[in-house]
């Protein structure tokens, strides 16, 4: 059985921190590979600041010097609100010989109980918390617990330093800039 981390996030865009998430999950616990899977329209969330394509495009240029990343564009695909559990159960129905790591960070953790038909997608998949400053990782979800280096980088940030004409080198690959800059993505308006 090939075990599958899964990574899923907006990526908007996406920096070191992602990357550095899942080498250390991918070392620790000796998955076969990590999926990005960047969210279409998550249901959580404001919608993504550059489109979909944009935000898949930055992701293969962030992995591809990286043998055991890969992208899964299924949440992209999808209309509509995606939800994690339809990701997984589509996922499992078409890699039925996978098992699955659902890579989280330690505020999703805390999130957990408000997720869509969570008690099903704990049977699905095996979650990853990922600790993160400022949270706890206390939750009655059987959830693997890992500590990784600190990398105190966000999007959130990413976004407002461009909008402030501010450098984001060091906070994401060198390819995912070359993107960024080509695009003339995040520019204000």
């Amino acid at each position: 059985m090939k075990k599958v981390g899964l990574l899923g996030g907006t990526f908007d865009p996406p920096h070191l921190g992602h990357l550095l998430i899942a080498e250390e999950v991918y070392e620790q616990l000796k998955l076969d590979e990590v999926w990005f899977i960047p969210s279409g329209e998550p249901p959580h969330k404001e919608k993504a600041s550059v489109s979909a394509r944009d935000r898949v495009d930055m992701v293969e240029s962030a992995i591809q010097d990286n043998h055991h990343f890969s992208i899964n564009t299924i949440e992209v695909n999808r209309l509509g609100k995606s939800y994690t559990v339809d990701t997984i159960e589509a996922l499992l129905k078409e890699y039925p010989n996978n098992q699955f790591y659902f890579i989280i960070g330690a505020d999703m953790v805390e999130y957990l109980p408000k997720w869509s038909r969570i008690d099903k997608l704990i049977e699905q998949v095996q979650f990853v918390g990922v600790k993160r400053p400022d949270y706890e990782l206390n939750t009655t979800y059987p959830i693997i617990a890992l500590d990784i280096p600190e990398l105190a980088i966000s999007s959130t940030e990413i976004r407002k330093r461009l909008a402030n004409n501010r450098s984001i080198r060091y906070l994401v690959p060198e390819k995912v800039l070359e993107v960024i800059k080509e695009r003339k993505l995040y520019e204000s308006s």
